[in-house]
């Protein structure tokens, strides 16, 4: 599903936020790839969305190797990953429908397409009662479950979460990581990037552990280490 190949990023200023990064990670996997701040976690999200090329190594999506992807490839590729974030980004303005369905709105979906989606994800998430909502009217692990939900809607193969619990307490959090659990029992691709001890620990999945921008750890059944 996604496999890093001597995998390097190195910036002006002549400083690598990876090095010689390689991993495979299978379809279907729960994965979390752990690490304090600086260690390069940020980077590989941004190597996986494209939204950083490598300085060198190859880096392969499936069977499509995306280390020299064209910008005109970049709408294909996002639309096979679904991406939650640590801050939210709801619109507003929108209530819950709204803000899921506008990721389907913005791709051109048909009204028919938007109506039959939307209320499957809000089901995933335990949301459908909170459809008309706007997001102030939600506490902070509900407007994270829109976000799952959003991410959801072009139902991925992949769900990258950076950091998703990084702004809730611990009763949200749990519910946010049994939400990536319930996802990936369906066979979609979870890759959890957190700096949180308990939650990697009380998972028992496969760590990826880096420090200064390298892979230090790679365990079936991991635990946080650093």
């Amino acid at each position: 599903m996604i496999e890093f190949i001597n995998v390097s990023k190195k910036y002006n200023n002549n400083v690598y936020a990876v090095r010689d990064v390689s991993f495979k990670i299978k379809p279907g996997e729960f994965v979390s790839i752990v690490g304090q701040s600086g260690t390069g976690k940020t980077t590989i999200v941004k190597l996986i969305l494209a939204e950083e090329r490598p300085t060198r190594g190859k880096i392969i999506i499936g069977d499509w190797d995306i280390t020299n992807i064209r910008s005109s490839e970049l709408p294909v590729l996002r639309r096979q990953i679904g991406v939650v974030w640590q801050d939210f980004k709801l619109l507003p303005k929108k209530t819950v429908f709204e803000n899921v369905s506008f990721a389907l709105e913005v791709c051109g979906a048909e009204p028919g397409k938007i109506r039959e989606v939307v209320p499957q994800v809000l089901r995933i998430v335990d949301l459908e009662d909170k459809a008309n909502r706007f997001p102030y009217q939600l506490s902070g692990g509900e407007q994270q479950r829109v976000v799952i939900a959003r991410a959801l809607v072009h139902r991925p193969k992949i769900l990258l979460a950076d950091e998703p619990t990084g702004n809730l307490d611990t009763i949200n959090t749990q519910a946010i990581v049994q939400i990536l659990e319930k996802i990936n029992e369906v066979g979609t691709t979870v890759i959890l990037v957190t700096h949180n001890r308990e939650i990697v620990n009380n998972l028992k999945k496969r760590v990826i552990t880096l420090d200064g921008g390298m892979v230090v750890s790679d365990q079936k059944h991991g635990k946080y280490l650093l």
